[in-house]
C-alpha cells in the first residue's frame, strides 16, 4: 500500500494520484504538483489515503507545496488569459474558414503552452492557424480535437433529469453504453429520449445495468410460458422492479391476470431475437 492524495486540475476533470511527500492535506487545498509537462496548479479532491501499488502509475509524482497567494494570483491571471485567447482563436478560425468549433482554451501554469480544444466532423488542416496563434501569443501552441462527450463535460449543462451533467460532476471516465441496455431496462428506443445533450446514449444507462441483468436472470420475459395457480399461461407484460407479471391464460377468454413472479413456475422462456440493426451499429 502507498500513501497518496488525489488532485484535480479541472473542476470536471479526473483525479490523479500524487505523493504527499510526508505532508497532510485536506479536500479543497490548492497545491503545486510535479507533472510530466512541468509544474501545475491543482486542488486536492481526496485527502491523504492509501491505495494498492497496482493502482499507481509509476513513477509517482510529488506534491511540491501548498499554493501561496502568488501561485493563486498566477492561476487566476491564466484564467483571464484563456478568455482572451478564446476570442482571438475564434476570430482566426473565421478568417481561415475552418470547419471547427472551439470549445475551451487551457494555459499551462507556467504559461509556456496554450492548448486549444475543438470539435469537428472531420480532419482539419490548422497549420496556418497554429502559425498565427504562435505569432500572437509567443508561446507553444497545441490544438487538440475532442469528441462530443468531452465537449459536454467541458461546457456542462442540465440534463433531462434536471441535474447537472454526470460527466461534469463526478464521472472520471466514460463507460461504454449500448442500445441493448435501454432495451433490457424497458426504455423507449426513441433516440431523443435515451440520448444526452451530446447526442450519445446517456451515461446513466450504465448505472443500473447490473441490477437489471440480475432481475432479468430470474424474471420470466414477455412471451414466456408459465404455470400459475389458475393454469398455464403466457407472459404478455413484465415489470422487473416490482416483479409483477401480466399473464394471459391459455384456452381462456378471461381477462389477463396479474401475478407476482414468485408465484409462478417458469415452463419455457421465449427465445430472444437476434441482435437488431441498432445493436449491431452500436
Amino acid at each position: 500500500m502507498t500513501e497518496v492524495v488525489s488532485v484535480k486540475f479541472k473542476e470536471s476533470g479526473r483525479s490523479y494520484y500524487f505523493n504527499p511527500d510526508g505532508k497532510a492535506f485536506k479536500i479543497g487545498d490548492s497545491v503545486i504538483v510535479e507533472t510530466a509537462s512541468g509544474n501545475e496548479f491543482g486542488k486536492i479532491s481526496e485527502a491523504n489515503h492509501e491505495v494498492g501499488d497496482e493502482d499507481i502509475v509509476k513513477p509517482l509524482k510529488k506534491v511540491l507545496r501548498t499554493a501561496n497567494q502568488k501561485d493563486i494570483k498566477k492561476f487566476e491571471d491564466n484564467k483571464e488569459k484563456e478568455k482572451e485567447a478564446f476570442k482571438v482563436c475564434e476570430e482566426l478560425v473565421l478568417q481561415h474558414k475552418l470547419d471547427m468549433k472551439l470549445v475551451e482554451v487551457e494555459y499551462s501554469f507556467d504559461g509556456t503552452k496554450v492548448v486549444f480544444f475543438f470539435t469537428s466532423d472531420g480532419r482539419v488542416d490548422f497549420r496556418e492557424l497554429v502559425k498565427d496563434l504562435a505569432a500572437r501569443f509567443h508561446t507553444r501552441i497545441e490544438l487538440r480535437q475532442i469528441g462530443v462527450r468531452d465537449e459536454a463535460r467541458m461546457l456542462g449543462g442540465i440534463g433531462i433529469c434536471g441535474q447537472p451533467y454526470c460527466c461534469k460532476q463526478f464521472l472520471n471516465d466514460f463507460q461504454p453504453v449500448s442500445i441493448k441496455m435501454a432495451k433490457e431496462q424497458g426504455l423507449s428506443l426513441n433516440p431523443t429520449k435515451i440520448s444526452g445533450s451530446c447526442g450519445r446514449l446517456m451515461c446513466c444507462l450504465k448505472y443500473e445495468q447490473d441490477a437489471y441483468e440480475y432481475l432479468n436472470s430470474f424474471t420470466p420475459n414477455v412471451g414466456a410460458t408459465v404455470q400459475t395457480s389458475s393454469g398455464m399461461g403466457t407472459v404478455i407484460d413484465a415489470n422487473l422492479i416490482t416483479g409483477n407479471l401480466i399473464v394471459k391464460l391459455n384456452d381462456s377468454d378471461f381477462m389477463p391476470m396479474k401475478v407476482h413472479r414468485d408465484d409462478v413456475k417458469l415452463i419455457s422462456r421465449k427465445h430472444k431475437n437476434k441482435k437488431t440493426q441498432e445493436e449491431k451499429q452500436e
